[in-house]
């Protein structure tokens, strides 16, 4: 046995938990415990393996080396121990992926109250794993972000997310609501084509000045009181959507489809039954929730050139 598998595993788990937000009053929000008994959990493991997870006073928070490869350790450590510890007898849970910057509490809340004599299991994917672990059954469904391979996948698109520019506070571009692409001609644009190294980027930005274009979620996700975010006009929107192996279309991967498509308790589940590979269906409406930036009075509504 390694020293890690010896470590329990829900200090395993809130420890994924907070290496997956980086920020630990979200990942505590998420696991429905208290930010200082997070914090505590993982000064602990820490001080139990003799290094540190992540880096000290680093803000937004990052993760070391020792961090990311205990990151890896731990998820096939958690898989492993799930594996084992599910019985014949027991109901199987039903296992749901996410990927960054994906809410999912509206659905786990509306299935606790519909199914409560089936478990859900919420996992937080990276973005490279969101197709991987799919077709390899770590979880039965898979909040991802469009694209991806349609082989065998089962896929509804749910949303699209508006691309916004992240600057500095102080940055000229600020005072505008939408930018265009021409508007950023003249500006080191940081890399974001890695959604899993966002933070990063994020980081770099506030650190040296420059831009970087993000999915709205993840801007918000990565939000830092230096940076401010807007509305991109002229990038491609990305796409969330819910897939799974068309091949293991279960009653509750059916039962799960029809919450988050918004069916009534009551609706019967054969009445929109998903096909493998489904044409793309006009999508709906880009999500109005928060308008990216605050609600200054803007100059502008689009910076000219």
């Amino acid at each position: 046995m390694s020293r890690l598998e010896s470590i329990d595993v829900v200090r395993l788990r809130w420890f994924v938990a907070v290496a997956q937000e980086l920020h630990f009053a979200r990942a505590a929000k998420s696991l429905h415990i208290s930010r200082q008994k997070l914090s505590h959990t993982v000064i602990d493991l820490e001080n139990e393996l003799g290094t540190k997870l992540f880096v000290p006073g680093a803000q937004p928070t990052r993760l070391t080396d020792d961090g990311r490869e205990l990151l890896e350790q731990a998820r096939e450590i958690i898989g492993r121990t799930e594996s084992a510890a599910r019985r014949p007898e027991d109901p199987a849970a039903l296992r749901v992926g996410f990927v960054p910057g994906v809410t999912v509490s509206k659905w786990t809340r509306i299935w606790a109250e519909r199914f409560p004599d089936t478990p859900l299991e919420v996992i937080a994917l990276a973005q490279a794993e969101q197709e991987t672990a799919l077709r390899e059954a770590r979880v039965d469904m898979c909040f991802v972000r469009l694209p991806i391979d349609r082989e065998g996948m089962s896929a509804i698109p749910l949303y699209r997310e508006v691309p916004v520019v992240v600057v500095q506070k102080e940055h000229p571009l600020s005072v505008f609501d939408e930018v265009r692409v021409n508007d950023l001609a003249d500006e080191h644009v940081q890399d974001t084509s890695d959604l899993d190294a966002v933070g990063g980027a994020l980081e770099l930005v506030a650190a040296a000045g420059g831009a970087a274009i993000v999915p709205h979620s993840l801007a918000r996700l990565h939000h830092r009181r230096d940076l401010v975010y807007r509305t991109m006009l002229d990038v491609p929107d990305t796409e969330i959507a819910l897939a799974w192996p068309a091949d293991r279309t279960t009653d509750p991967v059916e039962d799960f489809i029809g919450v988050v498509r918004g069916r009534s308790a009551r609706s019967s589940r054969a009445a929109a039954r998903p096909e493998q590979n489904e044409p793309r269906q006009k999508p709906p409406a880009k999500k109005t929730g928060a308008r990216p930036g605050p609600a200054a009075k803007k100059p502008a509504r689009r910076r000219g050139r």
